[in-house]
């Protein structure tokens, strides 16, 4: 095992870190981090939309002092779209110059590392250092089954192969978290290569150190009365998509913005697009009516 390295040596530390970075973690969250970056094992990280997957991998990228190279998945996604890229304008430009010279041209001589334009993947394969890059590959359960299998090589030994150049390894292996909100089934193969866990949903509590964390304009009371909000909104069944903690955060930025220091039905209405994205779950909770939103126990509102 490699040593520990100076600015994670061990969970405390890291929770500490990630702390300063904005990113409250628990010790199972850090614990697995730091596996992660000590092993130099990809690690899975799955959980509900919003619950903080793709901030962990940026906190991580932040307290190791290094690059956050991101590759977000969707369907229809293409190795050669992750991957790399011909110049092709600077090719072309080559070959108009060398027929004007009268020189011959070979394919070979179009083909080399001066007209690659990395993507995503190769980039992280060929960031130089001093520390290795966070490579993040989010929502990898919305790309297909064939990219999933075109990761494999990558996850497995750290290296991609170019067809026209070969196989490209990694002088210092990426630290690879790749991110999932269990919208399919993730093939046997790709988990095994992985370091795994589960981010819940926080209990309200850290919820609220959460919002007031990343808008340290809210007051306490009403931070707890967001996370207590929310928490009631994810408790119906009704809705198409219940509110994460990412949706919290923005309530709590929404009601800022519009210099508002009570949360009453009011404020809840004129806000509810921060923290609800469906017009159908809109009109549900509006007729059910907001004061399901609006906690008259906490507190005062002065």
């Amino acid at each position: 095992m490699p040593d520990p390295d100076p600015l994670v040596p061990d969970v405390p530390a890291l929770r500490a870190r990630l702390d300063t970075a904005g990113y409250l973690a628990d010790d199972a969250l850090a614990t697995a981090l730091l596996l992660s970056v000590r092993m130099r094992q990809p690690i899975l990280l799955e959980g509900e939309p919003g619950v903080g997957k793709t901030e962990a991998a940026r906190a991580l990228a932040t307290v190791l002092d290094t690059a956050l190279i991101r590759l977000q998945c969707y369907e229809g996604l293409s190795s050669a779209e992750a991957l790399y890229e011909w110049n092709y304008p600077r090719q072309l430009l080559a070959i108009r110059l060398a027929e004007s010279r009268g020189e011959p041209l070979r394919d070979a001589d179009l083909f080399t590392e001066d007209y690659l334009l990395p993507r995503p993947l190769l980039a992280a394969i060929r960031h130089p250092g001093p520390r290795p890059a966070v490579l993040l590959i989010d929502e990898v359960d919305r790309a297909d089954d064939e990219f999933e299998a075109f990761l494999l090589e990558l996850l497995a030994d750290a290296a991609v192969t170019v067809p026209e150049l070969g196989t490209r390894t990694a002088v210092m292996a990426p630290v690879a978290v790749l991110t999932s909100n269990r919208t399919r089934d993730l093939h046997d193969a790709l988990k095994r290569r992985c370091l795994y866990h589960w981010i819940g949903y926080p209990d309200t509590a850290r919820v609220a150190a959460i919002v007031r964390r990343r808008v340290p304009d809210s007051d306490e009371w009403l931070a707890a009365r967001i996370a207590r909000g929310v928490g009631r909104l994810r408790a119906r069944q009704d809705l198409t998509k219940t509110p994460g903690i990412a949706e919290a955060i923005d309530w709590a930025a929404a009601l800022h913005a519009l210099g508002l220091t009570v949360l009453d039905t009011d404020a809840a209405d004129r806000t509810l697009g921060a923290v609800l994205k469906y017009a159908e779950d809109m009109d549900a909770v509006r007729r059910t009516g907001l004061s399901e939103l609006v906690d008259a126990e906490a507190g005062s509102d002065g």
